[in-house]
């Protein structure tokens, strides 16, 4: 039961975000830009530097974060998830910044912050709900 509700979960995620992108592109005009899919469309070199520095940085942060709630501090797990939360924050407000300063596009990072708005709306509805918890 708890993958039935988790694919309900992420399918209306990538709904709603589908939606809010489709209706931010028709009323601020924001034109459609072809990206690879799974690549990561690195803005320039100090872009991909800053990514890579931060992609090495958190799974050694978590790992250890992780390390230590469990063994020294089991009831403050949920410690973790916010820390994930925190490095998905980072990474797209720094994707958002260099769309917005470095690119033919800035409009684009309205689409970019907009997407970590739902994914957070996501995780905060189901940690408030207990939607993925036993009844």
């Amino acid at each position: 039961m708890f993958w039935l509700r988790f694919g309900v979960i992420i399918v209306c995620m990538l709904a709603v975000n589908s939606l809010l992108k489709v209706l931010l592109r028709k009323l601020l005009k924001i034109e459609k830009v072809k990206k690879e899919l799974f690549s990561f469309d690195h803005i320039n070199e100090v872009h991909r530097k800053i990514d890579k520095g931060l992609r090495i940085v958190s799974p050694i942060s978590l790992i250890t974060l992780f390390t230590i709630l469990l063994f020294y501090y089991e009831d403050f797990i949920y410690l973790f998830f916010f820390a994930v939360m925190a490095f998905t924050i980072l990474d797209y407000m720094i994707k958002a910044f260099f769309e917005w300063k470095y690119t033919l596009y800035p409009k684009q990072s309205i689409l970019t912050l907009t997407e970590m708005l739902v994914i957070i709306g996501a995780v905060i509805i189901v940690i408030q709900f207990n939607l993925l918890g036993s009844y």
